[in-house]
């Protein structure tokens, strides 16, 4: 069976309906390929270059098939990174959102005891780092009992990370009747033993690509001394005038370093790296998303997974030292079938890398001339021109429908003996409201938070200052952000 629209999957009216909201009406191959045989509840290797749809192809079987009546996490995907394990849960809480699926990211440089009060509460699906994931498992702050969905997302870069002993012992600690996902760029040796030893019968999947990068990249490299990229930096920024540039950096203090110099210089632009803390990072790439400012330097943390649509240029200020990470960094651009450029500099002592990276994507990057300083001179005029306006702000495609959403506190939770139902039960009431209204739902020990959808936040909120839950008057206010 062909399925051209996500409605050929006959999924459940709430995970349509948020799909049709985010605006998911055609999935793309990975998607059309993986979920029905997810739907089918079984265990899947997926190889499938990085922007290929990959979230949602797992992400929409699991919200399909979660059990919202059950406390206890059902599913638990494996992210390499914090800023993926972030972005994969704000997927899945949109995928889930009229479903009430609740979903927590846990990663390291965040504080444990928070994670695991967020773990005692009603949670379906966990997504985190292994490290962190393993250390909540040996702490029995991360309950295992009911998990029947295990998604392993970008499996080698897990290996290039030296996260594959982690991955193993968590696969050991979790119940073996279970549906396993694994999904991957690429699938080296060691990769295939861990899906042959833990898998039962796995069906693999391939979407075939025109090469380990795509077409619709334009790559390219220049020559420069180390003590020139700087200013090469430049004069490539004035030619090419990005609307939307990630410069990727080898190490953090090469990062501060560029990020220093163009901010010195007025450019719009920012810096995300490893020694950041998380909110500082997340708050980075959000504003990126929506287009607050043009250039990002980054190193690797913002090269696997992040899917942020429209950059039009990426610029290895730095040649990645792993042949892997040259694909991940310029498969940020050239996306959803937009063309990109992949501009490259390269130090006089680092063609036997380059050769590596040339025998790793199949063919050879052509090497183009620098600017030169008329063209630099003719083209200053319109760079500054761009440089200076306003930015045109992206809408996220969860915008519109997160706007419709307000989160409501209440002043009581399960030392009061309140449960999620009571909510519904007692909010569903209200005239011109519905279930279909209530999103979210979490219950704590002493405070619950409601989301309330469509628009009647304020409606909500108004009925509930004078309305009992359980025979309970509770205090009531839009919750902080």
């Amino acid at each position: 069976m062909s399925y051209q629209s996500f409605k050929d999957y006959n999924l459940s009216s709430d995970i349509t309906r948020a799909l049709n909201r985010l605006l998911f009406l055609q999935p793309t191959e990975v998607q059309q390929k993986v979920i029905p045989i997810a739907l089918q509840k079984k265990d899947l290797v997926v190889k499938s270059q990085t922007g290929s749809g990959k979230t949602a192809a797992f992400s929409v079987p699991i919200c399909e098939l979660i059990d919202w009546e059950e406390n206890k996490p059902q599913a638990l995907v494996l992210s390499p990174t914090r800023e993926l394990a972030y972005q994969v849960k704000e997927d899945i809480t949109n995928i889930g959102r009229y479903k009430r699926i609740k979903a927590n990211a846990i990663y390291g440089k965040q504080s444990f005891a928070r994670q695991k009060l967020e773990l005692k509460q009603k949670t379906h699906v966990v997504v985190g780092t292994p490290g962190r994931v393993l250390d909540h498992i040996q702490k029995k702050s991360l309950n295992l009992e009911r998990l029947n969905f295990l998604v392993i997302d970008e499996a080698d870069e897990m290996l290039n990370k030296g996260f594959i002993d982690q991955v193993e012992s968590i696969i050991n600690e979790l119940p073996k009747s279970r549906m396993t996902m694994l999904f991957s760029a690429t699938l080296p040796q060691e990769i295939a033993i861990l899906c042959h030893k833990y898998m039962v019968d796995p069906v693999h999947i391939e979407i075939k690509a025109s090469g380990l990068t795509t077409d619709t990249i334009e790559h390219s490299l220049m020559e420069v001394r180390e003590d020139e990229k700087l200013s090469l930096l430049k004069n490539v920024m004035i030619i090419e005038n990005p609307d939307s540039c990630i410069i990727f950096c080898s190490t953090q203090e090469q990062v501060e370093g560029v990020y220093q110099e163009l901010n010195r210089s007025s450019y719009p632009c920012e810096k995300i790296h490893g020694g950041m803390k998380q909110e500082d990072r997340s708050s980075v790439m959000n504003n990126f998303k929506r287009g607050n400012f043009r250039y990002l330097i980054a190193t690797n943390v913002a090269a696997r997974g992040i899917d942020i649509e429209n950059i039009t240029h990426v610029i290895n200020f730095d040649l990645p030292l792993e042949k892997e990470s040259y694909v991940h960094r310029t498969g940020r651009t050239g996306r959803a079938g937009k063309v990109g450029k992949a501009i490259s500099f390269i130090t006089p002592f680092e063609y036997d890398l380059l050769q590596e990276i040339e025998q790793y994507i199949g063919f050879k990057i052509p090497k183009v001339d620098v600017p030169t300083k008329e063209d630099v001179a003719r083209k200053k005029s319109k760079f500054d021109e761009k440089r200076t306006a306003l930015p045109s702000y992206k809408k996220d495609k969860s915008e519109t429908f997160n706007k419709e959403i307000m989160k409501l506190y209440f002043n009581g939770g399960k030392k009061k003996k309140i449960r999620a139902v009571d909510f519904v039960g007692t909010i569903a009431k209200i005239q011109g409201v519905t279930a279909d209204d209530i999103g979210i739902i979490s219950i704590q020990e002493n405070a619950s938070f409601v989301e309330i959808l469509n628009g009647k936040g304020l409606l909500v909120l108004k009925e509930m200052k004078n309305t009992k839950i359980k025979g309970k008057q509770l205090k009531v206010h839009k919750a902080k952000e």
